[in-house]
C-alpha cells in the first residue's frame, strides 16, 4: 500500500483546523499558540480519564501519568542513564550481605498540607501495598522468596528494609509513590483504603510531596495542576523548582483530535502517530516545532488469548483452542508484521519478537526467531491440528465440529490498534476463522481484562520497565495482570511454573550475566507457548513546541520535567 501524499495530508489537516478554530476553548485548554501563548503553563493531552487518584491502586498508564507530578517515591529512575537516583530518600546504603537496605529521608520534604514527611509515611505506604483488602500490582514486584518486603522505622527520618535474601531489582521496585499516613491511616485501619481517593475525590484532598498539586479535574475534559511552592527541589542557582506555575492535561479520547489540538497550538507536545512523523518533520519550521526521534518503543504491543477457565462455561470449545499451541502457532504465522509496518507505521516500526524491547539491551533476548508471516503455512498447521472446514460453509471447525468463531477487541480511539485489528480480522478470515471485532472504550476494556474477564482475544500494550521483575504482575501466574489467566492459586501449566521459578531466580541473583540468562529463558518460553503474540514496536518520536526549553524526551519518559521552561516569543501577546 502506498503512503498518502504529504500534500494531501497537509490539506486534510488544514481543513480540520478550520473546524477546530470554530470550537470554544475552555480556560484550561490554551497552550502553545502560533502568535504566542502563556509562558507559565505546560499543556499536554492523554487519551482517557484516570481510573484512580490513589497511586497504590494504579493499573493503567493514564492514571500513572496524571499522578506522577503529585506523588514521589524513595527513589526514581534517571531516564538518561537508566540508573536509580535519590528522590524522597537523599541516600541509601546496603549491608555487606546485600540483605539490608537503609534509606535516609530528606529533612526538607513536606506534604502539600505543610506536614513533614516521616518514616511512618513510608511504613504506612508499604502496609497498604500488602494489605489483603487493597488490590494492587506493586506487591508482586515487592515479594522476595514469598515474603513481603516491608520497611521498619529506625527513627523519624530513617527506614530499613530487611530482605530474606539478596534481591537485585529492589531499587527499581521500591520507588512506589509514598502516601501520607496522617490522612489515609484511618482508611487503611478501617478497611476503606481501596475506596479512597477515587476520581470523585475533590482535588484539594489529594496530598502528595510532588512538584504540583491537582487543582481541578473535569471528567472527559482536563486536569489542571498548580505549582507546589514548597517543593523541596532547587536548581544549581538555588531557585526553587518547578519553574512553571501550572500544568494542564487535556483528556482527548481520540487520536485525530489530539493531533489537531497540537497542530492548533493548544498543547505543547505530542507523540505523533507513525503516519504523521514525516509530514511534521517537513513542516517543523512552519509550525514552530521540533520533531525528535527518540528510539524504539520500550514496551510491548501484543495479541493475547483468554485462557481463563472463569471465562468459559463447561463445554465451551474456545478454552481448548486458546490453550492449543498448534492453534496459536498457526495464528502467529498469520500476523503480517511487515505489512503493518508499511501500511500502519509508515516505516516507523520494527517487528517485535521478544517480550522485552531492544530499548532495554541488557535484558532483551535477540536470539529468538520470529514466526514468519505465511498464510499457506498457517493454513497447513491448522489442517494438521484438525481445524478444517467440515461442512463447506467457508469456516473451519475443530475436531468436535465447533465452528472457530471468537471475538477480538482493542481500545476504541487508538487508531493504530484499530487498524491492526482490521488487518488481523482480514487475514484470519482468509484462513477460515470467524472473527467478531468490536472495539471498546479503554475503561470498559480494562474492566473486561481485570474484572469480568469477558473477552476472547485482545490487542493490548504494556509499558516497558528497565528491570524485568517490574513486570512480575504480568509474568507471574499469581499476578493480577497475568492477562490470559490472572491470579492463579497454583500455576495452571508447567511452563507458567517455570516462569515463576525463573522470576524468583532472576530476582535473587546479583550476577548480571546469570540474571540475563533467567530473563532470556522467560522470553523464550513466552515465544514458544504464545500466551502473547508480539506484533510491532514503533520507532517513537516526540513533536514539541520550539518555545520549550530543557524539554528532553526519551523512550523512558521526560527527563526532569520540573526544569522545563517556556520561552516568550518576541512581540507576542499572551492570553490567560
Amino acid at each position: 500500500m502506498s503512503h498518502p501524499p504529504r500534500a494531501t495530508l497537509a490539506l486534510a489537516v488544514a481543513a480540520a483546523l478550520l473546524l477546530a478554530s470554530a470550537c470554544d476553548r475552555s480556560p484550561a485548554s490554551g497552550g502553545r499558540r502560533r502568535a504566542g501563548g502563556p509562558t507559565n503553563r505546560l499543556v499536554n493531552a492523554v487519551l482517557s480519564d484516570p481510573k484512580t487518584f490513589n497511586p497504590v491502586l494504579v493499573t493503567d498508564a493514564t492514571s500513572s501519568d496524571v499522578l506522577r507530578p503529585i506523588f514521589e517515591g524513595l527513589v526514581d529512575t534517571d531516564v538518561l542513564t537508566t540508573l536509580p537516583r535519590p528522590q524522597l530518600a537523599e541516600r541509601w546504603e546496603w549491608s555487606a550481605d546485600g540483605k539490608i537496605c537503609t534509606f535516609h529521608l530528606r529533612r526538607d520534604v513536606h506534604w502539600h498540607d505543610g506536614r513533614p514527611l516521616r518514616a511512618a509515611d513510608v511504613v504506612f505506604t508499604f502496609d497498604a501495598v500488602f494489605d489483603e483488602k487493597v488490590p494492587n500490582s506493586a506487591r508482586f514486584t515487592l515479594t522476595v522468596a514469598g515474603q513481603p518486603v516491608r520497611p521498619e522505622a529506625v527513627d523519624e527520618h530513617t527506614v530499613r528494609f530487611v530482605l530474606p535474601q539478596p534481591f537485585a531489582p529492589f531499587l527499581s521496585a521500591v520507588g512506589i509513590g509514598i502516601l501520607p499516613e496522617h490522612i489515609l491511616g484511618h482508611a487503611l485501619r478501617e478497611g476503606r483504603f481501596a475506596e479512597t481517593w477515587g476520581i470523585d475525590t475533590p482535588p484539594e484532598q489529594l496530598v502528595g510531596t510532588g512538584p504540583y498539586r491537582l487543582r481541578r479535574y473535569e471528567s472527559a475534559q482536563y486536569l489542571e495542576y498548580a505549582r507546589n511552592d514548597g517543593y523541596w527541589r532547587r536548581d544549581d542557582a538555588g531557585e526553587r523548582l518547578p519553574y512553571l506555575e501550572r500544568r494542564v492535561t487535556l483528556i482527548v479520547p481520540e487520536q485525530n483530535a489530539a493531533s489537531l489540538r497540537f497542530l492548533d497550538g493548544q498543547t505543547h507536545y505530542y507523540a505523533p502517530r507513525p503516519e504523521e512523523i514525516a509530514d511534521l518533520q517537513d513542516r517543523a519550521a512552519q509550525l514552530g516545532i521540533v520533531v525528535a526521534e527518540v528510539g524504539v518503543d520500550s514496551g510491548t504491543l501484543f495479541i493475547a488469548f483468554n485462557r481463563n477457565p472463569r471465562r468459559y462455561a463447561d463445554g465451551d470449545p474456545r478454552l481448548a483452542w486458546f490453550t492449543d499451541r498448534r492453534f496459536l502457532t498457526a495464528l502467529a504465522h498469520a500476523v503480517d508484521k511487515q505489512g503493518m509496518i508499511d501500511t500502519i507505521y509508515y516505516g516507523f516500526g520494527e517487528p517485535a519478537v521478544a517480550y522485552i524491547s531492544p530499548a532495554n539491551p541488557v535484558f532483551h533476548n535477540p536470539d529468538l526467531k520470529d514466526h514468519a508471516y505465511d498464510l499457506e503455512l498457517a493454513a497447513r498447521l491448522l489442517d494438521e491440528a484438525g481445524y478444517v472446514d467440515r461442512d463447506g460453509d467457508g469456516f473451519r471447525e475443530d475436531p468436535q465440529g465447533n465452528r472457530i468463531e471468537f471475538g477480538l477487541v482493542t481500545n476504541a480511539g487508538n487508531l493504530l490498534r484499530e487498524r491492526m485489528c482490521s488487518i488481523l480480522q482480514d487475514d484470519w478470515t482468509r484462513l477460515g476463522l470467524k472473527i467478531n471485532y468490536r472495539p471498546q472504550t479503554f475503561q470498559s476494556l480494562v474492566e473486561r481484562l481485570t474484572t469480568t474477564f469477558d473477552w476472547d482475544a485482545v490487542i493490548m500494550g504494556f509499558t516497558g520497565s528497565l528491570d524485568p521483575n517490574n513486570g512480575a504482575n504480568l509474568l507471574r501466574s499469581s499476578g493480577n495482570l497475568h492477562l490470559w489467566n490472572p491470579a492463579q492459586k497454583t500455576p495452571a501449566t508447567p511452563w507458567e511454573a517455570e516462569i515463576d521459578r525463573l522470576l524468583d531466580e532472576g530476582a535473587a541473583e546479583l550476577d548480571l550475566e546469570k540474571r540475563r540468562r533467567a530473563y532470556f529463558r522467560i522470553q523464550a518460553i513466552l515465544h514458544e507457548e504464545l500466551p502473547l503474540i508480539e506484533t510491532v514496536r514503533q520507532r517513537q518520536a516526540m513533536a514539541y513546541s520550539a518555545d520549550l526549553r530543557a524539554f528532553v524526551p526519551t523512550v523512558w519518559g521526560l527527563y526532569e520535567p520540573e526544569r522545563i521552561r517556556i520561552a516568550a516569543p518576541a512581540g507576542a501577546a499572551f492570553r490567560e
